[in-house]
């Protein structure tokens, strides 16, 4: 198949850009940002992506890419940071902005986008402005040797560029951000027009690679899925159990305490639907909220649980006769990026997830032991793959749930108590959405307890209770997104709702963030 190379420098958007690129139909290959070019990498590659990142190009020890992938002669579109460092090294300059771009920012084409005939195909038939997603606290201040600006913002910074001489092309914008107006088409002009790619990929396409590398690297050896019962480790189970023999799989369900209301019975009927030869149960509720006690912190919170699942799994492998198993979870590339684990060195830490940066599966990954066959999709894609393995629409459909449940819900310490409050207003929650036939229009929807009380009234009695927030949002694949625009009336009833049937509960918010600046979970 023909491919599209992009190299990452750490951007929190990498695997976005090569998401859009499949979306297109061609495949995209995400490797290291200093990676040398090698026969194999090159195979059927048609051009190269430079991403962004939270580095500045003049910054000491900021990543750059390999000379021998600027010698390649094939076509180049830089990103954000990609065309700073392409423009502060062909002698060009970048500085601080003044003030930071950030967020949706109109740009227009300059005449010269359209004179040069190379320039032209990149810019034809898109409009002379539009609105673009910038995210950037550098700007060009001047253009490198044999680039032109082509495409400014409302505030005159360069926006768009063009090599006179090469088929590189330059954006200070995020074209492949949902937010940005004819993104798409941007990487299309550049992918097809400028490349010359053919598509050739897709979702089943992946499927098949991803069964082949399994099956490759597991032989015969048995493989344990902490599975929760949410989309990903649901799609995760069935992957292993199509592209292995079955009695090989092993599918290891926890009951952590912080799981939603009736989630347990939800699972194990799921579950039981896949055709597993081998489904354990484990109640842990116990042991989890035993050594979160007392703790706060949410990094901690989050290594304390991604360990002690480990530690579960561990006396599981045992009491089943499988103790060298390899062990696979659901994990997918967001959690990568935003535990700082991306394919290139560069990237910062958002939060760490669980099943990600927990020292104990840390260790397990360095040993060669886990298996992610997820890792490289968002989660609009395992939908997908989803739908390709067989699986209903009540699994592949659901809200995302994070892998530590209800332990990054409840903002400070755990308890059961704090469990049970936020199960039954998350329940409330939930089934409201559902009867307003809302749930279907929002891709995630939760409850969050927040670590205050506040003064109420309750029959004419004074109250102090807890708050709860809120959160309901639409996103396509969880890197961005926006909070949903929910009619007053609903908010008022489902307010109403929650405060009469959760004792424990006097105030509920709304929280209207969007991501960025905010994340989609509050911890």
């Amino acid at each position: 198949m023909d491919k599209i190379i992009i190299l990452d420098f750490g951007s929190q958007y990498t695997q976005l850009i090569g998401r859009r690129i499949r979306e297109l139909g061609v495949y995209s290959e995400i490797v290291a940002g200093e990676r040398a070019v090698e026969p194999e990498l090159l195979r059927d590659c048609k051009g190269i992506v430079l991403s962004g990142s939270p580095y500045s190009a003049y910054q000491e020890g900021a990543p750059a890419p390999n000379q021998s992938m600027l010698e390649t002669g094939l076509p180049l579109l830089a990103v954000c940071y990609g065309i700073q460092w392409l423009t502060l090294h062909s002698g060009g300059n970048v500085e601080r902005c003044d003030t930071r771009e950030y967020g949706s920012m109109p740009v227009r084409f300059l005449p010269e986008a359209r004179a040069n005939p190379a320039w032209a195909s990149f810019s034809n038939g898109l409009p002379e402005r539009f609105s673009s997603w910038m995210s950037h606290g550098d700007s060009i201040v001047a253009p490198g040797e044999g680039w032109k600006i082509i495409g400014v913002s409302d505030r005159g910074v360069p926006a768009v560029l063009a090599h006179e001489h090469k088929p590189w092309f330059g954006l200070q914008f995020h074209p492949e951000v949902s937010h940005c107006e004819h993104g798409m088409d941007i990487l299309s002009r550049f992918v097809f027009d400028i490349c010359g790619a053919k598509p050739g990929w897709s979702i089943e396409a992946y499927l098949e690679e991803e069964a082949k590398l399994l099956r490759a690297r597991v032989g015969a050896e048995p493989v344990l899925l902490l599975i929760s019962g949410g989309v990903d480790s649901t799609v995760a189970g069935a992957f292993l159990l199509r592209s292995l023999n079955p009695e090989q799989v092993y599918l290891l369900y926890i009951d952590t305490g912080l799981m939603r209301k009736a989630e347990n019975d939800e699972v194990m009927r799921n579950l039981s639907k896949l055709g597993a030869r081998h489904l354990e149960a484990v109640d842990a509720e116990a042991q989890f909220l035993g050594v979160l006690a007392g703790e706060s912190d949410p990094e901690k919170k989050r290594h304390i649980i991604g360990d002690m699942f480990i530690k579960v799994q561990q006396t599981a492998v045992e009491r089943l006769g499988i103790p060298n198993a390899f062990l696979a979870q659901g994990t997918l590339y967001t959690d990568l990026i935003e535990s700082g684990k991306g394919v290139g060195n560069k990237a910062q830490v958002i939060k760490s997830h669980h099943n990600v940066r927990s020292p104990l599966i840390e260790k397990k990954r360095a040993e060669g032991r886990v298996i992610e066959p997820l890792d490289r999709l968002y989660k609009d894609e395992v939908r997908a793959l989803g739908r390709v393995l067989g699986l209903p629409e009540e699994i592949v459909g659901r809200h995302p749930f994070p892998g530590p449940g209800l332990g990054v819900r409840i903002l400070g310490d755990v308890t059961k108590e704090k469990c049970d409050i936020l199960r039954d207003a998350d329940s409330i929650f939930i089934e409201e959405l559902r009867a307003r036939k809302l749930y279907d229009r929002i891709w995630q929807a939760f409850c969050v307890l927040l670590p205050v009380r506040s003064v109420g009234v309750t029959g004419d009695e004074r109250a102090y209770k807890y708050v709860l927030a809120l959160r309901a949002i639409q996103s396509e694949d969880g890197m961005t997104a926006q909070p949903f625009a929910f009619d007053m009336k609903d908010l008022f009833e489902i307010s109403a709702a929650i405060t009469n049937r959760v004792p424990q509960i006097g105030r509920v918010v709304y929280d209207v963030s969007s991501k960025p600046p905010a994340t989609i979970e509050w911890e």
